[in-house]
Order: structure tokens, then sequence, then C-alpha cells
């Protein structure tokens, strides 16, 4: 039959490199849409759950059940009415208060112009803490995992995370009270540092030709790249017309089909430790190079995570944007990057690793310092693409950086110091949404995106120091002759010691 077949083909391509690609491929993929997918759906669920309390709350105030005084009101600045979720009723305005200037008199009657502002400032810190609740607790996973992969190999994490990423989905899709949301995106922080340390350095350990790693590492970001891409539209589409459980239960089914081919291919029962110990977690640390590079991931990724709360309320606000929208505007962010990744992923070899972070790092700046000038969803096209390419040139850049300074400088052992990747990546996207919030809500939008963006300019010029880093010699001998000797044979064995002597 021709699923035995297919059986026989996938157990003979075991060893094939561009399997285990795949296998990287989907998981970062499936890990990046439930990261994203949350983005448009959660604010206007969560202010839709708040929105109720409060009307709930006053209607018992109205009819004298509670004390005068114990709930605030509403103040609406648009003189509309809002159609609840949940509540059957329309909600008329509890205050009527002229429009501010915030809002583009055009759009004034408008009836996705959200029902209060207080409300939706205080949304802020609360959407932000939650987006912010994942890359803390994956913060705290990586350290352990890197070396965990050391002992019993990439295999299993890699099999494991995919379990915990599949039981987050499924949490996501039928919480419905904020507690729950948060622990769901917690247990997803532990699913994703299992597969992305694990998946990269297994990448790393297959790959040992620098080129061509850079390559492949390019095409696993571009999965990366591609959840990103694609969950917020598709979160924001699903939502508005399907319902707030249906994305997730697409993902929960395209989950099950990677776990099932990473059991064919991987066979994650079998431990298959390195054949060498690795350079200790806190010695790879203390590189300044790989922290220069480590920076140069998580300041670009912080401009990208700052706005991901900030920026569908920002819009709430200022453009009355519909739910569909707030997803879209961050297509071109993450066309671009996908763009950016692909080509970089070999140019960045070509052109000097150092140079494309660098530029990136000073497009980045720029490009999210012109978001707040947007007066619409179109405005927002130009400078959205411009962070996503530059972030795309960075981390296709600065990921292979990370194998290449560990063959260089350490031992040829990747678990580690993907995990330190991993961590720079989270910092990003922990501190980003956490500390964007409190910021939006204090000082404003606009100056969030200011400060970030002389940030990641005042970094780029670091980048310099990654031009020519200084290796160990008798390594950088047995690193050329081990390549050679891979790039004859072609095929991979997982086993191999990446630095032994070739005889």
């Amino acid at each position: 039959t021709s699923s035995a077949v297919l059986l026989q083909w996938l157990r003979e391509e075991r060893q094939s490199r561009r399997l285990i690609l795949f296998i990287v491929f989907v998981a970062l993929l499936l890990d990046n849409m439930l990261l994203t997918v949350v983005v448009p759906i959660i604010p206007s669920y969560l202010y839709n759950l708040d929105e109720s309390a409060d009307v709930a709350l006053k209607n018992d105030s109205q009819s004298g059940q509670s004390a005068p005084g114990s709930f605030h009101s509403i103040v609406s600045l648009y003189d509309n009415s809002v159609r609840l979720s949940g509540a059957n009723s329309t909600v008329r305005s509890v205050e009527r208060v002229p429009p501010t200037a915030a809002a583009p008199a055009g759009l004034q009657n408008s009836s996705d112009c959200p029902h209060s502002s207080s409300t939706l400032v205080n949304e802020n810190v609360k959407v932000g803490m939650l987006f912010a609740s994942k890359a803390t607790v994956q913060l705290l996973t990586n350290p352990f995992i890197g070396p965990l992969t050391n002992r019993i190999g990439y295999q299993m994490p890699i099999f494991v995370g995919f379990c915990i990423m599949f039981l987050s989905t499924i949490m996501f899709a039928f919480s419905s009270s904020y507690a729950l949301l948060f622990v769901a995106r917690s247990l997803q922080g532990v699913g994703s540092s299992c597969s992305s340390v694990a998946g990269m350095g297994m990448l790393a350990s297959v790959y040992t030709d620098d080129e061509e790693r850079g390559h492949a590492i390019g095409i696993a970001l571009g999965g990366l790249a591609m959840g990103v891409l694609v969950g917020p539209p598709f979160g924001s589409v699903m939502y508005e017309f399907v319902g707030k459980t249906a994305p997730f239960l697409i993902l929960a089914f395209l989950a099950l089909f990677d776990g099932a081919l990473q059991l064919v291919v991987l066979q994650p029962t079998k431990v298959e430790p390195e054949s060498q110990k690795g350079t200790p977690l806190f010695t790879l640390m203390k590189d300044p190079y790989i922290l220069i590079a480590a920076g140069a991931i998580c300041f670009g990724n912080m401009a990208i995570a700052m706005m991901e709360p900030t920026l569908p309320i920002w819009m709430m606000e200022t453009m009355c944007a519909r739910k569909w929208q707030l997803g879209v505007a961050f297509l071109p962010a993450s066309v671009s990057y996908l763009i950016g990744t692909y080509i970089f992923g070999s140019l960045a070899h070509r052109m000097g690793r150092w140079l494309c972070a660098l530029v990136g790092m000073v497009v980045v700046g720029i490009s999210v310092i012109c978001v707040p000038f947007a007066s619409n969803i179109y405005g927002l096209i130009l400078p959205n693409f411009g962070v996503g390419f530059a972030i795309g040139m960075v981390d296709s850049s600065m990921m292979p950086i990370m194998g290449y300074l560990v063959d260089l400088r350490h031992v040829s052992v990747y678990g580690s110091v993907y995990a330190i990747a991993d961590v720079a990546f989270c910092m990003g996207f922990a501190l980003g949404p956490s500390i964007g919030g409190s910021i939006a809500e204090s000082i404003g939008f606009p100056w969030l995106m200011t400060i970030i963006g002389i940030v990641d300019v005042l970094f780029s010029p670091l980048c310099i120091f990654l031009r020519n880093p200084p290796g160990q010699e008798e390594k950088i001998v047995r690193f050329s002759a081990h390549c050679f000797k891979s790039s004859l044979t072609g095929k991979v064995d997982f086993n191999e010691d990446s630095s032994a002597p070739v005889k």
C-alpha cells in the first residue's frame, strides 16, 4: 500500500538533512503561529470580557443592588452604541463626551470605535503581561534545555516540546477567562523552549559547513517568519468570521501532523547524547562576541514585540480599526521578514554577517520611528515592511554566527549556544510587551516607538566587533578538515564528533 511505501521512504530518509530541516521548519512555524495568532484576538476578546463585566456592574448599581460609586462609569469617547459579545443587548454610552482629537472626525460614529477609552488604556498592561508570560517562562526554561540536549540528544526534547504545545493550543481554544489564557500562554513557553533550542541545535550539528548552515538556518527562520506572517491575519479573520475556538483547533490539527512525522523520522524514544562535553552555558554567556550577537537579536526583535500589544490598541483608539484590520496591519512586517530571511540566509555570508546585522539594526530603528506617523492602515504598510525586512536581516545573520562562534572559539556542541540565542529572542519578546504596554500607557504609543528606535540605532555599531572574531587556532584547522570531509560524503552522522581530528 501507499502508506507502507511512505513509511519505508521516511525510514530510509532518516539520515537526510532535508527532512530534519523540514521538521524543524514545521515546529517553528507552529510555535510562531500560536505565538502571533492571539495578537489580534486577545486584546479585542479581553476588552469585550472587561466591557461586559463593567456593564453588568453598571446595571447592578442602577437597580440599587450595589452602593453608589462602587463602579467606575465607562467614559465613552464617542456617541455610539457598541454591540458586546456575549450580551444580546446593545449598550448606549454612559456619558457623552465630545470626541477627542485622538479620533479622526470622519470616524466619529463608526461602530468599530472602542466604547471606552479608559478600559482600552488599562488593557495595554493586561495584554502586555499576557503576551510577555510566554517569553518569560521560555526564558526561565532555556538554560535547562540547552545542557539537557547535550546529555540526551535533540530528538527527545523536540518531541516533548510538541506535546506541550499541543496541550497549550487546546487550552487556548477552550479558555474563557484571563487566568486560563495566562496559563495556556505560559505553558506554550515551555514547549517553545524545547522545540526551538533542540531544533536549532539539531540543524547546526547536521549542517557543519558554515555557508550551508547559514542557508539551512535561513530556511528554518523562514518557518518562524511564516508563523509570524500567517498568525495575525489568520487569527483576526477566523475570530471575526468563525469564532475564537476555530483558529486554535486548526493549529492543534497541524501540530498532530508534525508530531506524527517526528515519531517516524526522529524516533524520539532513543537517547543519543553528544559524543563530547559541550562548553558550559556560563562560559558561553561570558563570551563578548556571543553577547553582541545575542544583543542584536534581542533589541531587533524587541521592536516588533513592543508593537504587538500596543499597535492594535493604538489603532482602535486613533483609526477605529475593525477586528480583521488589527491582524492585517502586521502583514507587511511578516511578508518582508520572510523575504529578508530568505535573501540574507545566503547573502549575509557573502557580504559579511556583521555588516548585514549593522544595516538591519539601523533600518529597524528608522522604520519603527516612522510607525506613529500613519493616519490610517495604509500608512502602516511602508514602516511595517521596513521593520520586518530589517529584523529578517538581523536574525538570518546572527543565528548562524552563533553556531560559527561556538565552532571557532569553543566546543562544537550547539544546544547551549542556541539556548542563549533563544533567550535573547525571548528577552525581546518578554521585555517588549511588558515594558511597552506600561510605556504606551504612561507617555503614549508614539514616544514608545521613538525610544526603541533610538536604542536600535545606538546598538548597531557594536556589530562591527563581529567582523573578525578571534578563534582558537588548533580548532580552526580541525574544523576546516571536518567541513571538507562532510562536504565529500554529503551524509550526516548524528553521533559524529564534529571537532575530532579527521584521520
